[in-house]
């Protein structure tokens, strides 16, 4: 998430967010991999016999990689 925010905050143009969302989704995927193979109880695990939630991770990294875009021309508009 916070991957998602910051390259869509820094992002000067809107076709950067998707840029940005593929890179949050690629940390999102690390992390969870990374907690799995540790054997920590983990929300999304990664392996192949769970499931890893690919589509919601994306939609949730384009979504906040679009809110960091926002916020950044909201705040230069004010």
């Amino acid at each position: 998430m916070a991957i998602a925010v910051i390259l869509g905050w820094k992002a000067d143009q809107f076709g950067k967010v998707f840029i940005a969302a593929i890179a949050a989704l690629a940390g999102s995927v690390l992390v969870s991999w990374a907690i799995t193979a540790t054997g920590l109880p983990w929300i999304a695990p990664i392996g192949g016999d769970y499931p890893t939630l690919y589509p919601v991770r994306t939609i949730a990294a384009l979504a906040w990689a679009i809110v960091g875009y926002a916020a950044r021309r909201a705040f230069a508009r004010s």
